[in-house]
């Protein structure tokens, strides 16, 4: 489902993700994926001290509502190392007119007056359980492509960015390299989400891996075939990509996360 109700901003970032496609593509860099067009809401929250068990158990119970609503369940992880959050939930949207259409929201408010735990209640709780929460709305890739990634997995890496002035479309570009550079060194690739409002990040990506042995497994790639797959994902070398995507950003956090289901 495309969004078609996308802030000028938004338009703009994705003509220029386009012509740097192309100019990657002429350079033998890989070329650009489908634009990222599905909307999801991003919800980070971190427990209040010892309230996390309860606010894992305050999340699950209010599933039943958003299945009542018809609305698709987030997907979701608990922190294991890294960020300062403790849940990341990942809520699929598809476009900003669908989700909040009349329709949607008189079914969202019917089955939250159905719920034994009263909307008022359970934000009380939530305020409760949490010292800490972040909302950002992102384009990114098709739900089936989410689900397809995410399937069968229970380890997540997360890594979230802020781009220095005037790099977000080259920041993104360059996570397009190394989901180049991981296809070339038989490693899936992440998922890549663009903020389209909310919080400061200006895109994050997700890779989702079986265990934490499927997501080391870099390590047992031979030297000679990574040095390839940089090459022909636009790097000079393996040990260039960190640098040069520090050229780029201001900010980066990354997370290791295991799901809850």
């Amino acid at each position: 489902m495309k969004n078609r109700s996308m802030a000028p901003s938004t338009l703009f970032l994705y003509a220029v993700f386009g012509a740097l496609s192309l100019q990657a593509a002429s350079a033998g860099a890989a070329p650009q994926s489908a634009e990222p067009d599905y909307l999801y809401k991003t919800t980070f929250v971190r427990a209040a001290p010892g309230r996390l068990l309860d606010l894992i158990a305050l999340t699950k119970g209010r599933m039943a509502v958003v299945d009542a609503a018809g609305d698709e369940r987030p997907l979701w992880w608990r922190h294991t190392q890294g960020d300062q959050w403790d849940l990341m939930l990942l809520s699929p949207m598809g476009s900003y007119a669908e989700y909040y259409s009349k329709d949607r929201i008189s079914r969202r408010w019917n089955a939250e007056a159905a719920s034994p735990l009263s909307e008022k209640d359970f934000r009380a709780g939530l305020d409760a359980c949490s010292s800490w929460r972040e909302d950002v709305f992102v384009m990114g890739p098709s739900l089936e492509d989410l689900r397809k990634a995410s399937d069968g997995m229970a380890n997540y890496h997360i890594e979230i960015f802020i781009a220095l002035p005037g790099k977000q479309a080259e920041l993104f570009k360059e996570r397009e390299m190394e989901n180049a550079y991981q296809a070339g060194t038989g490693r899936p690739a992440t998922l890549i989400f663009v903020r389209d409002q909310g919080a400061a990040w200006d895109l994050f990506s997700l890779g989702c891996y079986r265990d934490l042995k499927h997501w080391a497994d870099s390590g047992d790639v031979p030297k000679e075939k990574r040095e390839q797959a940089a090459r022909q994902a636009g790097f000079k070398d393996p040990d260039a990509i960190g640098p040069y995507m520090r050229t780029l950003i201001d900010m980066h956090r990354d997370t290791m996360g295991v799901a809850i289901k």
